[in-house]
């Protein structure tokens, strides 16, 4: 593919930022890729192992003269960082983020957005359980959604310019609102999530289990509980206070689940725990058949070894 953005600003430089500096090197989209990452053992490991092409000490330095800026930093702080790269934003530059709740994000971010500079919100729904700019890998997202969520007045060549972008990253994208963004992804990620960690944390309390007979009697559902409540704390924490409402309805929601399928194993109401999981299953076999993972539980990254 042809270069989309001359110069790309990456702020903060995880696993998400990563990944995208290696598939915009994989398909040539980018001229110039900087980066900046608040802590300085970081920017270190970014400069050794070439993560991007040029690595700075401040947000605004990297944000400087950039044709796309992309906010990879927790959902907490992206109002100030939007307000110290503010004064040095390019006009007609793009500012974005990859960010996993969006109505918080547009509140905190479009007000330092000048005149003339693009806000384009985004999510790639891509990840693994691992963080840091050693963690990144070209493939993250290929086959894998990246939502648009374009605000109010979005102009509509940035907006396309953007999707084009992550397209050429490997990713489909389709574009959503705000709220309704939300709430999707407070049922298909936060939710889930939350549960994770509460079933390890279970596990934890269980004080009739040691920590050993945990860990050496894992079976698959609880190593892949495990794996999820691995993820980043402060991002989850920024995520599930930016998306409380979504969140807690869906809570609501599996909960009054959970509690009928608690009354049919006390009742011992075989038919109906057979109904249910019949139905379960069945939706993850279109997730599967949707390309969105593999038979095997690889959560979705990649083919990386």
């Amino acid at each position: 593919m042809s270069i989309l953005y001359k110069r790309v600003a990456l702020i903060g430089l995880g696993l998400i930022a990563g990944s995208m500096a290696l598939a915009m090197r994989r398909a040539g989209l980018a001229g110039e890729i900087t980066g900046y990452a608040r802590s300085p053992e970081t920017r270190d490991v970014a400069r050794e192992i070439g993560l991007v092409d040029r690595v700075y000490d401040s947000a605004a330095a990297a944000a400087e003269g950039a044709d796309l800026v992309v906010l990879c930093v927790p959902i907490g702080v992206m109002g100030d960082v939007a307000a110290e790269i503010s004064g040095v934003l390019k006009p007609g530059a793009t500012v974005s983020d990859v960010g996993s709740v969006k109505r918080a994000v547009i509140e905190a971010v479009a007000p330092h957005i000048p005149e003339g500079v693009h806000f384009v919100p985004a999510h790639p729904m891509a990840g693994t359980e691992h963080s840091g700019p050693r963690s990144g890998f070209a493939a993250l997202f290929d086959n894998r959604w990246c939502l648009i969520v374009p605000v109010e007045g979005s102009d509509r060549a940035a907006v396309d310019r953007l999707e084009a972008l992550w397209r050429g990253l490997g990713a489909n994208t389709e574009e959503m609102d705000a709220d309704h963004h939300d709430l999707v992804c407070a049922v298909t990620s936060h939710a889930p999530h939350l549960i994770a960690y509460t079933m390890v944390g279970v596990a934890d309390d269980m004080r009739r289990v040691t920590d050993s007979e945990v860990i050496k009697f894992s079976a698959a559902g609880f190593r892949d509980f495990t794996r999820i409540a691995a993820s980043d704390p402060t991002m989850w924490r920024d995520v599930f206070l930016s998306n409380k409402d979504a969140t807690l309805e869906v809570l609501g929601r599996f909960t009054e689940e959970l509690f009928a399928l608690q009354r049919a194993i006390r009742t011992g109401d075989g038919d109906h725990l057979h109904e249910y999981f019949t139905r379960t299953r069945a939706i993850r076999r279109e997730i599967v058949e949707a390309g969105q993972d593999t038979d095997a539980p690889d959560f979705g990254r990649g083919g990386r070894k």
